[in-house]
């Protein structure tokens, strides 16, 4: 295990790419430039609030003993072998060019090499501004940190692909934020994660690439991101390979989310990663009661743009953006038939998820049908996502009527059924118990499979939001337990978080809604 202050840090990026070496933290626009040197600003008192005993350990990093060493999680303290700099990157955002944005509160410090000879990011979040940071701060506040630090480590533990969070302190700073940029803006405490990924690279980076014409800078980014991410990858058309495993990465990605019921809540395509990672946790959410036209984000509305049920179409319309970012070194009609790979993967590996979610031994035609029943109906009678399923791996192989199914059901509901409701969830389980009869597995073989396909415990906002208000009075008794219980999402260990979104917590915000500063 190594110190964060002894390592000698890699800087393989900011090696073969040309950048702004000054320094100048004044937002502006950087052409010709793939990132800018950015020192971290000092904050008052650099805290420590969490740390990732599992990341660490797997990183070879040992916990930080001194203040010096916990002064380079809040961005106090930078060693001689860091070259500190944020990315400039572009993006469409909800539909639109946004032209250059970048890391506006991101600062990587350096490259570390794990004891297993990988190489990874080593990223601050809220530790300053910088060039791209527009007209903000460049920080951020406890709330969007506290998120950020869990959620990065759930989806991990949910095995969905994800960046990391290895630490989280407190900066001992105020921070002015107006929630939901309604006026009514507040000072709220300061906060710092230190992001980890074997890289952050966006669609929007070779978007702006593309935009500026700066197509000798596109094709050594594209050539340095596979020779280093991608090293399968070779011959004389790895480019367009490249393009399909991305593809691919993320119509994996979209599955994932899918099944476990995230819903990301600013899916631009500068929050999009080429090597299919979760990236960016904003407003995020869980599912609670099922509804594909669920979004979290209250930038979203009234669009619903990227909305539960939008997320992989959404995706699809990303991947045909980067797709045109790469037309200077593609053909069209090559690109165009490489995107559209994305639906018939998206679909297959979604109907195997689904498969494995049901408990089925293998999907056909008909069960594809027997799917769709199951999403028709949970958008109507609207259950609690993660209980429901939970609820679905007990199910009785026999069930009598309609008022049976209903009761059975009864902890996943928000609302009492409607006779229509009712009639309708019957019809949907007496179908799906003849489909088990005709498995060819044994019931514990399908129950099995169905356990590992259906998280038991969620990170749900509203907890999320107990645990911060809890933190902003000085405890840390639910962020602790939230911190492990998020590690054995499949167990039934926590069970006392196993239960619907509280009647409170629909209205309250923080817990419902969020925006993009959350």
């Amino acid at each position: 295990m190594e110190s964060l202050r002894s390592k000698h840090y890699k800087k393989d990026f900011v090696t073969a790419f040309p950048g702004d070496e000054s320094g100048n933290l004044t937002p502006r626009q950087t052409p010709g430039v793939l990132y800018s040197k950015t020192i971290p600003t000092p904050v008052e008192k650099v805290s420590l609030l969490a740390w990732s005993e599992e990341l660490a350990e797997e990183l070879g990093i040992a916990k930080p003993t001194t203040q010096e060493e916990l002064d380079i999680l809040g961005g106090n303290q930078v060693t001689e072998t860091m070259y500190p700099y944020a990315a400039c990157y572009a993006g469409h955002q909800f539909g639109s060019w946004a032209g250059q944005l970048g890391d506006g509160r991101a600062i990587t410090l350096g490259e570390w090499e794990t004891i297993a000879g990988k190489t990874v990011e080593l990223q601050l979040k809220g530790a300053g501004p910088t060039a791209y940071s527009r007209r903000a701060d460049g920080r951020a506040v406890l709330r969007s940190s506290v998120r950020e630090y869990l959620m990065s480590e759930a989806m991990h533990y949910l095995g969905v692909p994800t960046t990391r969070a290895l630490s989280l302190v407190t900066t001992g700073e105020p921070v002015l934020r107006d929630m939901f940029y309604n006026g009514n803006a507040a000072y709220e405490p300061g906060a710092i994660v230190m992001r980890v990924a074997p890289s952050f690279l966006r669609f929007g980076n070779f978007e702006m690439l593309n935009a500026r014409k700066e197509t000798n800078h596109l094709q050594q980014l594209v050539d340095w991101t596979i020779e280093r991410y991608y090293p399968h990858l070779t011959g004389e058309d790895k480019v367009l390979t490249w393009f399909k495993e991305i593809v691919e990465r993320t119509a994996t990605l979209m599955v994932e989310w899918q099944r476990v019921g995230f819903v990301h809540g600013v899916m631009n395509t500068d929050n999009m990663s080429v090597l299919g990672l979760t990236i960016d946790y904003g407003p995020y959410s869980f599912v609670d009661d099922y509804d594909p036209d669920f979004t979290p984000n209250t930038t979203d509305l009234p669009g619903r743009r990227y909305a539960f049920g939008k997320q992989p179409s959404i995706a699809y319309w990303n991947l045909g953006c980067l797709a045109a970012a790469l037309l200077p070194l593609l053909e069209k009609d090559a690109l165009l038939a490489a995107l559209e790979t994305y639906k018939e993967i998206y679909w297959k590996k979604y109907y195997q998820m689904m498969g494995k979610k049901l408990g089925l031994d293998k999907v056909t035609n008909t069960d594809t049908e027997l799917v769709t029943q199951f999403e028709q109906t949970l958008a109507a009678v609207k259950p609690d996502m993660t209980i429901f399923y939970q609820l679905l791996i007990d199910l009785p192989l026999f069930m009598e009527s309609a008022d049976e199914v209903a009761s059975y059901f009864k902890d996943s509901l928000y609302d009492d059924l409607t006779p229509q409701q009712s009639e309708q969830l019957y019809s949907l389980i007496t179908n799906y118990l003849e489909r088990l009869n005709k498995n060819t597995i044994t019931r514990q073989a399908s129950q099995e499979i169905m356990r590992k396909a259906n998280p038991r415990f969620v990170l749900r906002n509203y907890l999320l939001h107990q645990a911060i208000e809890e933190l902003e009075k000085g405890e840390n008794t639910l962020f602790l337990k939230l911190q492990e219980a998020m590690k054995q999402p499949y167990s039934d260990k926590f069970d006392e978080f196993f239960q619907t979104r509280p009647e409170w917590a629909s209205q309250k915000a923080g817990c419902s809604m969020l925006s993009c500063s959350s």
